[in-house]
């Protein structure tokens, strides 16, 4: 049985939307329980159904982390928030994963002091996955853990994704790409070109070179490695972009029964393809545990997502441990 603590008064939408998408999960795989973690009364008056399974358990945490308080201090200070409580759940071996829809900046503080860093890892990075135009996934890291990483951290991203990218999508060989200006070798700022020569000289990564933006979606990469500031830029004018192309055709579909008929079902799923919520959520990995960071506008779809995909996945593929092993085959002499 596979127990997730969720952070149930995380995200915009929070508790409603959280709790409810954690409960369509629960009713949709057997083998999962969730841990709600908030104000129990707020919990309570957010459960849209009668009656709830055995597999669903209140766990009351009086505070709140909100966006606009400093991370580091917040995770210190308020102990009894609920994304401490279930970051503490899992630390404990309480629960086996933990997921929030709450501040980036304070999972990633609270993963680092309670669950620790997977053995040799500098900095963890946020791992999620995106279409391309051939129906395969991509991954792209770091998509907002760390504005600013060194070189090698970008080179432990690609370690990290590499394992994930066999392990979980199955691609034995999977490519890997820095996300540049151009592709040329030469360009880039510092950091980039300094990045791409430690790719380059690593014979264990089938480095296929830089690639650009537009060039995402077409099938070139397996894995694309970016710092959290480009990453988190790029994914949310995706997002956005994607969303505007859907409302745009739609409307003008519907102007047209005919051409409404004909057309409206195949938009919807191209929209589904690209719709973030199908995805879930990112992964925080790197840390010593499942650590699952939502959007902070995520709805009840994408938090059964989540449950569904990232955590059940990341538990029986047992991913964490394999990022360790490739680590120590390949870190020394690499790294000092």
């Amino acid at each position: 049985m596979l127990q997730v603590a969720v952070d149930a008064m995380g995200g915009d939408f929070a508790p409603v939307e959280i709790v409810r998408g954690a409960l369509d999960a629960v009713e949709q795989a057997g083998d999962l329980k969730v841990l709600l973690v908030g104000r129990e009364e707020a919990i309570k008056q957010s459960i849209d159904r009668k009656t709830c399974s055995s597999r669903v358990v209140i766990v009351h945490a009086d505070e709140v982390i909100g966006n606009n308080e400093d991370p580091g201090l917040a995770i210190r200070r308020k102990r009894k928030s609920s994304m401490v409580t279930a970051l503490q759940l899992v630390r404990s071996g309480h629960a086996d994963a933990v997921l929030s829809a709450g501040s980036t900046g304070a999972l990633m503080a609270g993963g680092l002091l309670f669950l620790g860093r997977l053995r040799g890892i500098k900095r963890p990075a946020l791992l999620t996955e995106c279409p391309t135009f051939t129906g395969d996934n991509i991954v792209i890291l770091d998509v907002g853990a760390n504005m600013d990483p060194k070189p090698e951290h970008l080179w432990q991203y690609a370690q990290m994704g590499k394992v994930y990218a066999q392990d979980v999508l199955g691609k034995p060989n999977p490519r890997i790409a820095l996300l540049n200006v151009g592709i040329e070798d030469n360009k880039g700022n510092a950091k980039i070109k300094k990045t791409y020569q430690l790719f380059k000289e690593n014979l264990s990564f089938n480095f296929i070179g830089n690639l650009e933006a537009k060039d995402l979606f077409h099938d070139k990469t397996d894995i694309l490695i970016c710092d959290g500031f480009v990453g988190n830029v790029f994914l949310k004018a995706y997002e956005g972009f994607a969303e505007y192309i859907f409302t745009y055709l739609k409307n003008e579909f519907q102007k047209d029964s005919n051409v409404s008929a004909m057309f409206l079902p195949t938009l919807q799923k191209i929209y589904t393809r690209l719709d973030e919520s199908e995805y879930g959520g990112a992964m925080l990995i790197g840390v010593n545990g499942i650590c699952i960071k939502c959007h902070g506008a995520s709805k009840r779809r994408a938090i059964t997502q989540a449950l569904l995909k990232h955590a059940r996945l990341f538990a029986e593929k047992r991913t964490n441990i394999k990022i360790e092993e490739e680590l120590e085959k390949t870190l020394k002499g690499v790294l000092e």
